[in-house]
């Protein structure tokens, strides 16, 4: 187990408060362990949909079948032709 040294403060209204400590005291844990598991539990949801790309399985297949075609990418090919500033041995 890590050494737990951060702190986090909230303010909340008594409702909200009263609410959350309800629900840890029947969860049977503290409210700041209770809080710091909903809060990490949220964040990896949120983190999660930001590292990950969900299309549907025709949209995937379509995506991986254009990467198959060879593309000319004339712009690219002029940059390739340019003066490069050194020599690859």
């Amino acid at each position: 187990m890590s050494i737990k040294e951060a702190r986090l403060e909230v303010r909340l209204d008594p409702a909200v408060k009263a609410r959350v400590e309800r629900a840890a005291e029947l969860n049977r844990q503290t409210t700041s362990s209770f809080v710091v598991e909903a809060a990490a539990n949220a964040a990896d949801k949120v983190l999660t949909r930001a590292d990950v790309t969900i299309m549907p399985a025709e949209q995937f297949d379509e995506l991986m079948a254009a990467l198959d075609v060879a593309d000319r990418a004339p712009n690219l090919a002029k940059l390739n032709s340019g003066y490069r500033g050194y020599v690859r041995k």
